[in-house]
């Protein structure tokens, strides 16, 4: 689902931490566009996503609820 509400909250939530999209997209060595197209939900990457949260430091279920599902202590991708 493309949502470009939370793909700006998440790029200035990196900015307010000092981060940003380009920034996860060199840690994983990846495009900033990869990283981008993630951030919008054009596409999923649980790698991509992972990062984006723990720049953030919250968890990922808590950027893409609709996504992911938290099962005990571990985090499950949801299968479309």
């Amino acid at each position: 689902m493309i949502d470009e509400k939370r793909h700006n909250r998440i790029k200035a939530a990196l900015q307010l931490k000092g981060s940003s999209l380009s920034a996860v997209a060199r840690h994983l060595n990846v495009t900033p566009t990869t990283v981008s197209t993630v951030s919008r939900g054009f596409r999923r990457s649980r790698r991509i996503e992972t990062q984006i949260a723990a720049e953030l430091g919250c968890d990922v279920e808590d950027l893409w609820p609709e996504r992911y599902r938290r099962i005990g202590t571990e985090v499950a991708m949801k299968v479309p």
